[in-house]
């Protein structure tokens, strides 16, 4: 995209103060910070009251915030306020009971679906055409592809969020592993087999300090990225699904490796400890080695004290992957001035303005050039290896685009728990054979309806 077109003065005064703050960020290079501008609108633009919708932590929303300011002093027209909600299912609960959604506003891809149906989003790459945005090499491919439909960019990418292991580096230390002639993965941190995985659990499993191995949550979610790995898939169609596959032959083959390691009641932490407390709790008081999560935790971990920690991708069984979650930056199409919004948006994409947010910790950039910067990477801070974050990207198994999400896992959850939790020999056939069989009363109800009638 690489339109060059006339901005009003309120954009323009954003975009060179946008500038003048990336010549002191990493990695934004001679030709960016040299754009000549161009020249300012005459134009007369009406002042509206505009929203900026969020959710997150307080610490986020107060960076979120701090951003908005930063906008509002540099704009000559109309200005934003945030209005925020505590996490991404508050505010589709909102919005679903009634609640009109603001001017611009941060969704999670998994909502895109129902949004788009309800007319609640546009789309923004004309509107980033006009405003001269060039993606280049900012934005990863798979990053814009998860928010376009119809061949469209619906919304602008804004955090991705693949799911990692985070391992206590005092209970699985490598160099301890090797000297004892174990498999561990290279130093880099790059990648690591489902073995080394499985030798890290047991050298971590120590009965007389009563501490576990690990902890993989038995949700359709949890299971996914081993699926992936192992050569299986979790739906019949990655675009338009009628069913799950767990039952498929490839799925199985990848579920049976997977669960001689989370079936072992030695290395995981046991169904009574974890109704006393989730598993982040245990990882928090060092009795469980390794768990998997975002980078969303990792604020709270840095204050818990004495708990060393690093990172690790998703254990590889065939080749890398992992699922995750993406957030983007969308307009409603009711917002008082879609110039306007549009002008905000290319805002807060930037990367001075993404870094704002980014050093808080919780997020991982879709903004590559935030991503590879100090802001994001924290050199000194835990985790040592946060470069494991972004290069986990390019492994993200992107899901079908549903408006279902929330009635599948609900519908298959029992019969996924059992997977992990059933007791003595796991009929395997059995089990996965339900899972689908549930799956499709969300996916393809019709279709079960007529096989009942």
């Amino acid at each position: 995209m690489s339109v060059v077109t006339r901005p009003g003065r309120r954009m323009a005064a954003v975009v060179a103060a946008t500038l003048v703050a990336c010549l002191g960020l990493a990695g934004c290079d001679q030709e960016q910070s040299a754009a000549p501008l161009p020249p300012p609108s005459t134009q007369p633009v009406k002042k509206v009251a505009l929203t900026f919708g969020v959710f997150g932590r307080p610490y986020e929303v107060s960076a979120y915030k701090q951003m908005v300011q930063v906008y509002n002093s540099l704009a000559d027209a109309s200005t934003f306020r945030v209005r925020s909600w505590p996490d991404r299912d508050a505010f589709a609960d909102a919005v679903r009971g009634g609640e009109a959604p603001p001017d611009v506003f941060l969704a999670s891809r998994r909502d895109l679906a129902w949004l788009r149906e309800e007319g609640f989003t546009r789309p923004v790459d004309e509107l980033l055409d006009e405003r001269a945005v060039d993606f280049g090499d900012g934005y990863s491919r798979d990053a814009l592809e998860a928010f376009s439909a119809d061949r469209q960019l619906q919304c602008m990418p804004y955090g991705v969020s693949p799911t990692v292991i985070f391992y206590n580096s005092d209970l699985v230390d490598f160099d301890a592993m090797a000297a004892r002639g174990l498999d561990v993965p290279a130093e880099s941190h790059a990648k690591w087999t489902l073995e080394e995985f499985r030798a890290a659990a047991e050298f971590a499993t120590r009965p007389r300090k009563k501490t576990r191995g690990l902890a993989i949550e038995p949700t359709l979610s949890g299971l996914a990225p081993f699926i992936y790995s192992g050569g299986g898939s979790i739906f019949d169609d990655e675009v338009e699904p009628t069913s799950l596959s767990f039952s498929s032959d490839s799925t199985r083959s990848a579920l049976e490796r997977t669960l001689e390691i989370l079936r072992d009641p030695h290395l995981n932490l046991t169904n009574r400890q974890l109704e006393q407390a989730p598993a982040l709790s245990w990882f928090k008081r060092g009795k469980v080695a390794m768990i998997a999560g975002d980078r969303s935790l990792v604020p709270s971990l840095r204050l818990v004290h004495g708990l060393s920690f690093d990172v690790m991708p998703m254990p590889t069984l065939e080749t890398p992957a992992t699922v995750g979650d993406l957030t983007g930056l969308c307009i409603n199409p009711s917002t008082a001035s879609i110039s306007e919004s549009a002008d905000f948006l290319v805002y807060a994409s930037s990367a001075p303005a993404a870094s704002t947010v980014t050093r808080t910790g919780y997020l991982v950039p879709a903004n590559q050039q935030v991503a590879l910067s100090d802001d994001f990477l924290q050199p000194g801070r835990q985790p040592l290896h946060a470069g494991v974050f972004t290069d986990s990207v390019r492994d993200l198994v992107l899901s079908p685009l549903l408006d279902s999400w929330a009635e599948l896992t609900e519908a298959v959850s029992s019969s996924i728990r059992l997977l992990v939790d059933a007791p003595g020999v796991l009929a395997l056939d059995e089990v996965t054979e339900r899972i689908d069989e549930e799956s499709r009363t969300v996916l393809s109800p019709d279709d079960v309806s007529d096989e009942t009638d």
